[in-house]
Order: structure tokens, then sequence, then C-alpha cells
């Protein structure tokens, strides 16, 4: 008789296999669970802002100004790093303390140091440009705050008032008190708005120029304003959605461009010497002096060739005091007619030769406009030779590039209609319109798609740094500085809140991205950030510095960038690093000795994306009137 069987072998086989299956299944589910709960667990909220700092084991015991607030909003998720990367957040290593600098370093300016300039050629001024130290002399220590130094005015208080103890320098006070450029009252400056031109005030002046040209339309947005005094042109150009690059020398008109940060208005030192302004060409609406002293109708009109440069096709030049209306002002500029009106003649017939065309001269003002295009301006360059139009050159190359006696080209057009390079769209629009750098595909790599997408990733960046900085929409930052702006959108996510934003696009940059980013109606300017920037110190408010150390820390010594990033922070203002985990633990481990508390943080898209944030804040200190360290 066969034997029985109670199934066949294959059935046994699946059953078996069928089991092992759920068996791995079962297990793998389990793992996933326990590891999102410890990932949960290891990310709870902190209870209080001291937990967040605590966590990252800062030292707590820096005084404050007494306003309480902390920039990090203790909703933020806290990172830790032990369960996925193989890097110390809290190192058992004793961190290097950096000491205070001597108070007379209170305003250093590194690169427009007055004593290191006295050995340069006073030729062109040569002596008051950049001129930054050796890497023996660059200082290992804090630069302090003076004394008594408070948080400054919110905006837009703050265009009228500043605190005296924060910049006490009254010279200009006195020097200047005819004209009503500063005045001090009690513990404060006050800022009536007047200027050497403009005895009237700031605005009557701005409507003055207003019915002339097409001010307040949208078409004029970015302008720049050479010898710029403390700014009041650019402080009440804001309220007509205007952004001004306001610039200045360090000279004997003492903290001109400091007090004009002060009162959160844009600025940088800078002057019209041997060197291209650190702007693209194409960059600005409107250039503005107001008895700016700067000698236009010399060395071959070298410095209206410069104007020229960094004006967009159509642009307007506005320039009041010597020696327009010289016939009403020649006794009280002290300098004989015939003086005046030869300067006169020779800025004239500079203008003309550039292909300017000039609009009106009324009263007090004269109005040039730069051609849209150069199709009449290469026919006439057959009967005026000179300035010739350059060739073989990189119009938006600025970074320590001398000045050249030729007309920067414009790019080439079909129609004498049309304008060079591309229209842009009128202000508000405009900011987020593709630049026509872009559309025209003259920036390798960068579509009009790619620049739509960048858009969107920083209104979502924006909105995440409004939940872990909770002062963000409060006024309590005004002065904004974006080191790596690329194109420019985390500047434009900001537009809707009482902020500007100085767009820095590192100077060896793989893209040279700063000319769209003025096309979009911003303000920015070339940088080399293994050097000092061109601002006094205390400065900024906010300093984002996105995928910056990636680009530099095999070019300088990272740490030199870190004390620059302080010299120019004010007092309890945020820094917000974005980059890999290495790296922001290497920055965490060098501003832990420079009074810093600091916190990393998830990227916003959760815990496993590689690049992470760092949100650092500089304490409250001060310097003391009699500290002598060394």
């Amino acid at each position: 008789m066969a034997k029985e069987y109670s199934g066949s072998p294959k059935h046994h086989q699946l059953e078996a296999k069928r089991k092992r299956l759920t068996w791995i299944l079962g297990v793998s589910g389990l793992c996933i669970l326990f590891y999102v709960l410890g990932a949960w667990q290891n990310s709870t909220t902190p209870t209080t802002g001291s937990d967040v700092y605590s966590r990252v084991g800062c030292d707590g015991n820096a005084t404050t100004s007494g306003d309480g607030n902390s920039p990090v909003n203790p909703s933020s998720t806290n990172l830790d790093f032990a369960s996925h990367h193989q890097v110390e957040v809290d190192s058992s290593k004793t961190v290097s303390q950096f000491p205070p600098c001597d108070m007379s370093f209170s305003e250093y300016t590194p690169c427009q140091d007055k004593v290191r300039g006295r050995k340069f050629d006073r030729d062109m001024l040569k002596y008051r440009e950049r001129h930054c130290p050796t890497k023996e002399e660059l200082l290992l220590c804090l630069i302090p705050a003076p004394p008594k130094y408070k948080t400054p005015f919110k905006w837009p208080q703050s265009r009228d008032y500043a605190w005296y103890d924060n910049i006490p320098h009254r010279e200009l006070s006195i020097e200047k008190a005819i004209q009503n450029w500063i005045q001090v009252e009690g513990d404060r400056f006050r800022f009536p708005g007047g200027g050497t031109m403009f005895p009237r005030g700031a605005d009557a002046y701005i409507d003055d120029i207003g019915q002339l040209i097409p001010l307040t339309d949208g078409t004029i947005r970015t302008a720049v304003d050479t010898g710029c005094g403390v700014a009041s042109f650019g402080a009440y150009l804001l309220k007509r959605n205007v952004l001004t690059m306001s610039i200045a020398p360090r000279d004997t008109h003492e903290a001109q461009v400091q007090f004009a940060l002060e009162r959160g208005v844009p600025a940088m030192i800078g002057i019209m010497g041997s060197q291209r302004l650190p702007y693209p060409a194409r960059a600005f609406d409107l250039a503005h002096c107001s008895r700016c002293l700067i000698p236009w109708q010399k060395y071959d009109g070298l410095y209206l060739t410069e104007v020229d440069r960094i004006l967009r096709p159509g642009g307007y030049w506005v320039l009041s005091g010597p020696p327009i209306h010289w016939k009403k002002y020649w006794r009280g500029w002290e300098r004989t007619q015939e003086d005046l009106k030869q300067e006169q003649d020779a800025i004239e017939d500079v203008a003309k030769r550039l292909c300017w065309k000039k609009v009106i001269e009324n009263n007090d003002l004269s109005v040039w406009q730069k051609p849209i295009n150069h199709i009449e301006c290469i026919k006439s360059k057959k009967v005026i030779k000179t300035p010739h139009i350059c060739k073989s050159d990189n119009p938006d190359t600025a970074w320590y590039r001398d000045l050249e006696a030729c007309i920067t080209p414009l790019p080439e057009v079909s129609s004498s209609d049309d304008v060079a390079g591309g229209a842009v769209e009128k202000w508000p629009e405009r900011a987020f319109a593709v630049p026509p750098r872009i559309s025209s595909g003259s920036i390798p790599g960068i579509t009009a798609e790619k620049f739509r997408e960048d858009n969107e990733l920083w209104n979502d960046r924006v909105e995440h740094y409004k939940r872990i900085i909770s002062l963000l929409p409060t006024g309590r930052y005004r002065n904004i500085m974006d080191m790596n702006a690329y194109l420019g959108g985390f500047a434009a996510a900001l537009l809707k809140y009482p902020v500007w934003v100085m767009n820095v696009v590192p100077a060896n940059s793989d893209h040279n991205t700063l000319g769209a980013i003025y096309e979009r109606g911003l303000i920015g300017t070339y940088q080399d950030w293994c050097e000092a920037f061109s601002t006094y110190p205390r400065t900024y408010d906010l300093i984002h510095a996105s995928g910056l150390f990636s680009i530099y820390q095999d070019r300088c010594d990272i740490t030199y960038i870190l004390l620059e990033m302080d010299r120019i922070l004010r007092p309890e203002g945020t820094v917000i690093f974005r980059d890999s985990v290495e790296l922001l633990v290497k920055i965490k481990s060098i501003t832990d000795g420079m009074r810093w508390k600091s916190q990393i943080m998830d990227h916003e898209s959760g815990p496993f994306n590689p690049e992470k944030i760092l949100v650092a804040v500089k304490t409250y200190w001060t310097g003391e009137a009699t500290e002598k360290q060394s």
C-alpha cells in the first residue's frame, strides 16, 4: 500500500517562505518604529530659551543690553548629532578665547586704515583706496564697542536719530552746523535732513529732482550717491522706493558712512580714485553728486567714464554744487568766474564725448542721460575719437581693476529703439521678473527656470527663518548682509519687511551674478572674504552666510573671516550659517571663543539633509574707557 502524505513538498516550502517574509517585515517595521521614536525623542522642543544654548554647551555668563529678547525662537528644533554623525559638537578640548582689542581699535577699518594709507601715493587719492593689512598685521582679537553702547533706534526712527555714545563724534555737528547735516541733542544725534546743496532739506531737494526726471513711477529703483555725507539723500529716497548705495571715503569728515549705517541707510566706504568702483556695469538707474568734490573734468574725464560704466542704459546723472549755477554762487565758493566756467565747460565736453544727452539745467541742478544703446555713439566716434570704446574687456570686472579711459561698450541691439542688454520692468514687478542677463543667457548655466526655482527656495527658507528667529518681523533687524548672495533670492524674500540687504557676490565666484541682482532692483557689491569689508565696526544687525565657508575653507584661514564678521556685527546681532555639518562644527568651535552663543539646527527639509543651519548671536559686551590691552 502506498504511503500517504499530508501535503506536497512545494506546499511546505511555500509556507516556510511566507513565514520568513512575515518575520522579516515584522522586524523591519519594529526597527523603523523605534528609529522614528528615537529621532522624535532626541529632537524634543527646549522648554526655555536657556535650554536652547545649554544643550550645545555655551557659556551663558555674558551680560545683555537689557531688552531681554533672544533672537532665537525657543520653539525651534534642537539637533542631536551623536546618533547621526561622526563629529563632536561638545568637545572636551578647551575653546580658544579671543581677547578684546584695545579701545583704540573701536572704529578700526582694516582696509581703510589711515596710518597705513599714508604710505601710499596721494595722486588720484590712492592713499584713501583699499589697502588691507598683511598676514602679519591681522588682529586676533575682538573689536570692542564703546563703553556706553546702546542698541540703535529702530527704523524708521533711526533715520532721524542715533545715540551719541555709539558714535561719539561731534565734528560734523560743528563743521556742518549751518548746513544742517547733523545736530547733537542731549544723549543723541538728530539728522534734520539738510545738506550742502539742499538747505530746504533732502525731501524738498528730491522733489525738485522729481520735477526733472521720472523719480517716483518705478522707472528709477537703484541709485548711487558719490560723496554722500551722512546719506540724507539716500535716506529720503527710500520712501520713494529708490534704493541708494551711498559711498564716501574715510577722510577728514570723520565717520560719515558710520553715521549713515547707524541710521539704517545703505552705505559703504568708497572713493573715486584710481580703481573701478566694486559694482558691475549697467547697475544703477541714477547717479548723484551734490558738491561731492570729485574732479569730474580731470584725467580726461576718467571719473565720468566710470559713472558711464555703472549707469544703466537710459540712466541719469544728477549734479548739483560747483560748478553748476556758478553765476549765482561763485563768491560763496571763493573761486573765480573764469575758473568755474572752465570747469563746467570741461564737464559738458566730457559728457558729450560719452554720448550723453543733457536733459536740463534748472537752478542748482543739472541732469544728463546716458543713451539706451550705442548705435549713434559708434557712428559719432568717427568724428569724436576720444574716449574710444573699450575692446576685449569684461565690463563687470571691478575688484581691484584700474580705471580705463575708454567707454564701456553696451550689448549690441538690432534697432535704435532697443535698450542695450534688455529693458527691465518697473518697480516692484522688477524684483521677481527674470533679469535680462539671465533671459539672454549671459550668465552660463543659469536659466529662467533656475531663477524661479531659486525664488521659491528662498521664500520657503525665509519662512523657516521666521520660525527660528523670532525677531525677524519685529523691526529688530534693519541692516542685513548676505555674504554669498547668488541671485539675490534671500534679499527678495525679505522685501516685505522693513529691512535692506547688502548682497555680496564673492569676487572669485564661479558665477558673476551681481549684475542680475541689480537688474532685480536690489543692491550689492563684490568682495573677497579673505579681506575685510569696506565698512565700520558694528554696522549690521543680521549676517547671512549660505555655503560661503565651503568656498573659502581652502583659500584662507576661516578664523579671520569669522573675526571680520564679529567686527561688522552689532552687539546682540545674529548670524545664520548654512553649510555641511563638519564645517559648522568647525565654525562653532571658533565662535565659542568669540563671546557668541550658537545652536546647530536641522535643515528645514528635515534631519536627513546633509546641510545644516547654525544660528549664532553675538552677546552684548563693551570695552572700557581705561582698558589698555595690547
